[in-house]
């Protein structure tokens, strides 16, 4: 048992990291939305289902078995998928499959299921307004351009992704603009989200940071 923690927040301000750190720092579990949605995007692109509302889509959401291991891990069908679900072509290709309604119901039954007990920290675009609209602390996730770039870079680079800054920039520009224009349920922010700047913040003061408002909510 424990609180339900939602953190949202725009590409690349720190959201997987700091969820994943924070989850063991409370002893909590972490809820990776994001990479539910990668994970199916990556088995729809290796069996060639388009991104189409359609009986492929259908068939596949019955068969796939997505899991979030509580170490972190990402299992599809089995597989450790956890690098494969962040390779830029899967990041290109994630929107179009979680956009459609058929694919956001079936992500967000099985979500609710998985914090319904509490005890996570959820991390995901509507996590505080559609998911866990309940949740005890919802927090917002911002940084600017340049420095989720940066990051952004750093990270692929060390995954020996051959890629230049400026594909980083224009990638990270694109998903904003589709975030803006995509319906995640109720317009605006979640009643009572807190927004946290993290372009000056090491990853270590954003979990001390979302520590501190976790347990005085109880966590």
């Amino acid at each position: 048992m424990g609180i339900i923690i939602a953190i949202d927040g725009v590409v690349s301000a720190g959201k997987s990291t700091t969820a994943r750190l924070l989850a063991r720092a409370l002893g909590y579990r972490h809820l990776d939305t994001g990479a539910m949605y990668r994970a199916l995007t990556l088995a729809a692109t290796r069996r060639q289902v388009p991104p189409v509302a359609g009986p492929e889509l259908e068939s596949l959401l019955g068969r796939v078995h997505i899991e979030l291991a509580p170490e972190g891990g990402v299992l599809l069908d089995g597989e450790d998928v956890g690098e494969d679900i962040r390779q830029p072509q899967i990041t290109r290709s994630v929107g179009a499959y979680a956009d459609l309604p058929l694919v956001r119901r079936a992500m967000v039954e099985a979500q609710k299921k998985m914090g319904a007990q509490g005890g996570v920290v959820a991390e995901g675009r509507d996590m505080g307004s559609v998911v866990f609209p309940q949740a005890q602390l919802k927090v917002r996730l911002v940084a600017d351009l340049e420095a989720r770039t940066r990051r952004r870079f750093d990270e692929l680079k060390a995954k020996g992704v051959a890629i230049s800054l400026e594909q980083v920039r224009e990638d990270i520009r694109r998903r904003d603009r589709e975030d803006q224009e995509r319906d995640y349920g109720p317009q605006g922010p979640p009643a009572g989200v807190i927004e946290v700047d993290t372009t000056a913040m090491s990853i270590a003061e954003q979990v001390a940071h979302l520590a501190a408002l976790a347990r005085q909510r109880g966590a």
